[in-house]
């Protein structure tokens, strides 16, 4: 029973642990998530050195990791230092555990529940430059100037005549309007007459009036 109880609170000082990175991320030097952080790995690993549970090579893992994501927050280099930076900082916590499949659940476990809280309190917090090259803030909407493939439904129905050879794209003159389109397949000739048969986004797809 005390056994579970220290695998739980080692969980729970991860949790604050990643929580505090993940707040330092979004703040951008505020200091809130780097104390936060700081205190829950002091607390963690302070507690498994004394009791001979991890050596110094994995705490200064721990803290090269650390070293790489402050580089990171005073030097963007997209992101390149910050990912080297937590992947030094799981795999020194991975190995202060234990290095098994149990110190993996226990460091994914410590990981959701960062993640969890993180996502209830994100709205909150105040945006870095660093986030801010992280996450896409802007959608592509019609509002935001942005447009799709303008679509010619209209023209289905419509005849007219191939100004090029279709090959089987070229361009049509439908409707009095110089139009580019593809046949169906078929090679038609310059000057045949087609009809717009469908319009799929920009694809105009056209058929050659074959006099019978």
């Amino acid at each position: 029973m005390e056994e579970m109880g220290a695998g739980i609170l080692q969980v729970l000082l991860l949790a604050i642990l990643f929580l505090g990175l993940l707040v330092e991320f979004k703040t951008g030097g505020l200091g809130v998530g780097a104390m936060l952080g700081i205190t829950a790995a002091g607390v963690f690993f302070g507690s498994r050195y004394v009791q001979g549970l991890v050596s110094m090579v994995q705490i200064g893992i721990f803290l090269a990791g650390v070293l790489c994501i402050v580089i990171e927050m005073l030097a963007p280099t997209v992101g390149l230092l910050a990912g080297l930076g937590v992947a030094a900082m799981l795999y020194s916590v991975v190995l202060a555990l234990g290095g098994t499949m149990n110190a993996v659940g226990a460091l994914v476990a410590a990981m959701a529940i960062a993640v969890l809280v993180f996502v209830l309190i994100v709205k909150r917090l105040p945006s870095s430059k660093l986030w801010r090259h992280l996450v896409l803030h802007d959608s592509t909407t019609t509002e935001s100037g942005y447009v799709s493939a303008e679509t010619r439904a209209e023209l289905v129905g419509c005849t007219g005549r191939a100004e090029t050879e279709l090959r089987p794209s070229g361009r049509a003159l439908v409707d009095g309007q110089l139009v580019d389109v593809v046949s169906e397949g078929a090679f038609i000739g310059k000057g045949a007459a087609v009809t717009v048969v469908s319009v799929n986004g920009s694809r105009v797809v056209v058929r050659e009036n074959r006099v019978e």
